[in-house]
């Protein structure tokens, strides 16, 4: 079995922030299909941007799944959403949190810094989450999301999405 040390080193993608964010959402590294698209949560089959647009009631033509990744942050921006990850660069095979090796993590300490309308910090996931310490360190309050990747099959959507909803509102970004 490989341990992931011949993989070549990946690195992952800039923050999706904007003047008066207030909720940051960190994911753990982008998948195979994100770094592809350079784009947040790209696989088809992840609930991110579908979440998202249940949250904020965005349907047909405006649901943002529907529309080109370029015209989906300024949505979640204007709603006070702010993306990234906890890791800069990693060696992975696959896409799979569990094959991340030799990972190195973003200066989550500098983003908060420079973004102080910033209410709350979530993690998509159990990989993210693993970082908590850090993130709760920073002084505001953090939460564990359920994972939207499509390998979080246990839970279903409106599981996830109530999960989502009501952290969304206690940092006023719903």
């Amino acid at each position: 079995m490989s341990t992931g040390t011949n993989s070549a080193r990946l690195s992952g993608l800039s923050p999706v922030v904007a003047p008066g964010a207030r909720l940051l959402v960190l994911g753990s590294f982008p998948s195979e299909a994100s770094l592809q698209a350079q784009a947040y949560y790209a696989h088809p089959r992840n609930q991110f941007w579908p979440i998202l647009s249940a949250l904020w009631g965005l349907e047909g033509d405006a649901a943002l799944p529907r529309r080109p990744y370029a015209e989906r942050l300024p949505v979640a921006q204007a709603h006070g959403l702010a993306i990234w990850d906890v890791y800069a660069g990693c060696q992975r095979q696959g896409s799979l949190d569990s094959a991340i090796h030799d990972a190195e993590l973003n200066d989550l300490p500098g983003l908060v810094r420079q973004v102080p309308t910033l209410r709350a910090i979530a993690h998509n996931g159990g990989e993210s989450a693993r970082h908590m310490r850090i993130t709760r360190a920073l002084g505001l309050p953090v939460f564990k999301l359920p994972s939207t990747s499509p390998a979080n099959a246990s839970w279903s959507f409106e599981r996830k999405l109530a999960a989502w909803r009501e952290v969304f509102e206690r940092a006023g970004a719903a």
